[in-house]
């Protein structure tokens, strides 16, 4: 398998003016904020253009800027479908699915009816007492110190932790299983991408055989006990469920803690009012997912589709970055400006029938993060002398956070 991204060539439909950079999709480190700087700049040109080598296999998509547009792709399952999008089955020449996220209507609908409610708001709340053991337990580590690299010491492992209970899966394997994920989501050469893939499958495909033989209370052991259309999960979709939760679990939660403390460590005045009143959390959360989503999906299109005088042919893709939506300027007044009574309504956990199954864990899981990490740790800024980086791709992140705060 080639290490290189493919030779992309401009489709004959797509006018050369239309092609454009796009500096997000590469997956790279950079000083240079994505959300205060790159995705700004982006917001200042066309709102619908072609960017190369921006797909994960190394390929072209077109890129549409705004949420209302965004919106419209999402909405419409009938010229876009999600099936095979992440192309993770392909790296390793595989065609199964990452369930739901990669199913189209009507086989997705019968999956989301029968996974909605193992993910509500109250199943979601019978966690609280683990979330917040697990998010004090890290705190507890550096608190006293004066500084941690919230991103390695926090960020991951605490979201990572929980995921890992509710799989049933060993915490002292969590090195192992980040090494996988960021081989999976971050390592920018194929061969790297797809031997992640493989050690993942290979895996869970154990795990959920000793389910079967010594079932539990875990994910795994409850995907095997579903039926859908009155049958029991194929061994296919068992398995391209528990990816799916492996994927939910490991990397866009801890992107957003990441994101979220450093602009709290940034902007100290705004990181006293929820010292002083963190019954504000949970609205400023919102305000801060807004402004800092992460995540980039995408759509392929499945028949031909005229949308604002652009021709979007069969095969044709469409990111659909939740960091543009979030910042962009038709959407919200001043994006740039982050307010945290704001109260946006925004697409950072994506939007209609394909909204992020996890949400409620996610949305839970950053506001005990924030509740913990401040009550737990001083007055707290980024280290001076070396600028924070940012790995940018289809998940912004930031890889490493030095915080330092004066201990007690």
């Amino acid at each position: 398998m080639s290490t290189q991204s493919p030779v992309q060539t401009v489709p004959s439909h797509v006018p050369h003016d239309m092609v454009r950079d796009y500096p997000l999709s590469r997956r790279a480190t950079t000083t240079e904020n994505p959300h205060s700087v790159m995705i700004p700049r982006v917001h200042e040109g066309p709102e619908i253009f072609y960017a190369l080598d921006i797909y994960p296999n190394g390929s072209a998509a077109w890129v549409f800027r705004r949420a209302e547009d965004m919106r419209a792709v999402y909405l419409n399952n009938d010229n876009f479908t999600k099936r095979g999008h992440s192309g993770v089955a392909a790296l390793i020449g595989e065609d199964w699915d990452i369930i739901p996220s990669d199913l189209d209507p009507p086989r997705h609908s019968a999956f989301r009816v029968l996974l909605n409610p193992l993910f509500t708001p109250k199943k979601m709340e019978l966690l609280n007492d683990k979330v917040r053991s697990r998010a004090r337990a890290f705190v507890a580590v550096f608190k006293d110190m004066g500084e941690c690299d919230a991103a390695a010491e926090f960020a991951v492992p605490y979201p990572v932790s929980i995921f890992l209970d509710l799989l049933g899966l060993p915490q002292e394997r969590m090195a192992e299983f980040l090494r996988w994920e960021n081989q999976m989501l971050h390592n920018p050469d194929l061969r790297e991408r797809a031997a992640g893939v493989w050690a993942v499958k290979q895996y869970l495909l154990e795990a959920i055989e000793d389910r079967r033989k010594h079932p539990t209370d875990d994910l795994i052991s409850n995907a095997l006990r579903l039926e859908v259309d009155g049958r029991p999960f194929t061994p296919d979709e068992v398995f391209g469920h528990c990816f799916n939760l492996y994927l939910g679990g490991l990397d866009t939660v801890s992107s957003n803690i990441s994101l979220h403390l450093r602009h709290l460590a940034d902007d100290l005045e705004q990181q006293r009012r929820l010292r002083a009143d963190p019954s504000l959390i949970p609205i400023a959360l919102d305000e801060l997912l807004r402004a800092y989503a992460a995540v980039t999906t995408f759509r392929i299109c499945n028949n031909g589709f005229d949308y604002k005088g652009v021709r979007i042919e069969p095969g044709d893709k469409v990111a659909l970055a939740t960091p543009l939506a979030g910042r962009d300027p038709a959407e919200y007044a001043e994006p740039n400006d982050i307010r945290l009574d704001r109260r946006p309504v925004h697409l950072t956990f994506g939007y209609g029938i394909h909204r992020c199954l996890g949400a409620h864990l996610a949305r839970r899981e950053l506001n005990i993060a924030l509740e913990e990490f401040l009550a737990g740790v001083p007055e707290f800024r980024v280290r001076q002398g070396k600028p924070v980086e940012f790995y940018t791709g289809s998940i912004l992140h930031v890889p490493y956070l030095p915080l330092v705060w004066s201990a007690a």
